[in-house]
Parts: C-alpha cells; structure tokens; sequence
C-alpha cells in the first residue's frame, strides 16, 4: 500500500501527546478560509509505501517514551485511510502510539463500518471541529458540518478518545455564543479528554503568494490574548468528571 504525503516532522510536539513523528498526507476535501497547509489541498506529493514510512518513525522510536508516537495530519488523512490503516498497524506491532489528526469532513453516519479497521489501530483522534453552526462552517470551509458533528457523537460512543481542536478567528469564530453552543455539544460527548483552542496566526500567507493563490483572510488580525482567554473559559466551563480541557 502506498500514499501520497506533503511532507514529514521528526519531533512534533504540538500534534498529540509527547514527541511525535508526524506525517501530513496529501490531498484535503475542505478549503479552510485560514488554512495554513493550501499547498497540501490538490493531488501530489511524494509517493511512500506504508513499510518505508513506518520505518522512518520507528527510526525515532527511543525519544517516544512518555506517550509519544507518531501521529497522521494533513491534508485530510481519511482520504487515504487505507495507507493509514497499514501504516498504524505496522507501528502499533512495534509498540508505538499512533494519533489520527482529523477533520471528520469524510466520515460517513451510513457506513461507519468503513473506518473500523483505521480505528482499531487508533489510540487517539485529534477531531478539528472549524465551527458549531453548519452555514457559518460552509462559509470557513465550503461544506457543511453534519459529517463531523456525527463522527464526533459516533466516536464517543465507540469509546474512542478524543482531543478536540478549534481554531480561534475573529469575526470567523470567535463569538461567545458560538463558544457557547460548541461547549454544549462537548457535553454531550463521553471521550473527550482534552479541547484546544488554537489562535488563528498569518504564518501561511507567504504560502499563498507562493502558490499564486488570494489569501481570503487579508487583514484579518490573530485574536487578542484576552479572546484566546474567553475561548478557553467557555469551552472549559462545567466540563464534566474525566474531561480535561487544556492549552
């Protein structure tokens, strides 16, 4: 089995817990108006069999002890989710944790039984959710959200654990009561060990102009430190016994 991936990163330490290896595939279904990876959006990439990417991870193996692993980004990575399958069971035989970064734009609630096999060899999903209401999310990313909303409730009650993600943009996501709303539908989940909540930043405009691509979000500031702080009071608000919102 091969796949197609953008690119590598030897010690991620923002992509799970401990020092990852990470892996961003190639190809995303989504466009994400603050994306910071576009040159990862169309077909391309260099193509690696599952065998030579494991064995680049397992390379590195001595600096996962603590929780570390290697975790798959993007991209979307559920676009090759049978390279990823083959990927973490090859790791997962030699002992290394393995975390799946996530939209869930691709999960389908008619055929959940497609991804049993990749969430078999999953210790951890990091789930991106861009935004809690779906006509607002298709502004920040073209589609919809009900997909991932879905997965979200199918992935609690599968057991899985999950660490959500959401990016902090002003006039984008950054409102209390989509805060708010987003809060409650956590509530809702019984596997949700961790929330993050990522400042938006500029750092992928260069990558625009590289591409020859308008950068939609132009003139668009990072939240301030006391918005970043408001996001994690509300998402953290009456979080439920087990649930750890963190970062």
């Amino acid at each position: 089995m091969t796949g197609h991936i953008h690119s590598f990163e030897s010690f991620g330490t923002v992509d799970g817990p401990g020092i990852r290896f990470v892996v961003f595939m190639q190809g995303c279904p989504l466009r994400c108006l603050y994306c910071h990876n576009p040159d990862t959006w169309t077909a391309g990439g260099t193509e690696y069999s599952a065998e030579e990417v494991a064995a680049r991870a397992l390379k590195y193996r001595n600096y996962f002890s603590g929780g570390g692993g290697i975790t798959v980004s993007g991209g979307e990575p559920l676009l090759q989710k049978e390279f990823v399958t083959e990927l973490f069971t090859r790791v997962k035989g030699a002992g290394l944790n393995t975390c799946l970064d996530t939209s869930g734009a691709l999960f389908d609630s008619q055929r959940p039984q497609d991804l049993a096999a990749l969430l078999a060899v999953t210790d951890l999903i990091l789930l991106d959710i861009k935004h809690i209401d779906t006509a607002e999310h298709k502004k920040l990313t073209g589609h919809g959200n009900e997909n991932i909303l879905a997965f979200a409730k199918f992935l609690s009650d599968s057991g899985k654990r999950m660490w959500i993600r959401h990016v902090l943009v002003p006039e984008k996501t950054d409102r209390d009561e989509w805060l708010q709303a987003l809060r409650g539908f956590l509530d809702t989940l019984k596997t949700v060990e961790k929330v993050e909540v990522l400042p938006y930043h500029t750092m992928g405009v260069v990558k625009y102009e590289k591409l020859g691509y308008d950068y939609p979000l132009r003139g668009v500031e990072p939240p301030t430190p006391a918005r970043v702080e408001n996001a994690k009071k509300i998402l953290r608000a009456g979080y439920q016994p087990g649930f750890s919102a963190e970062n």
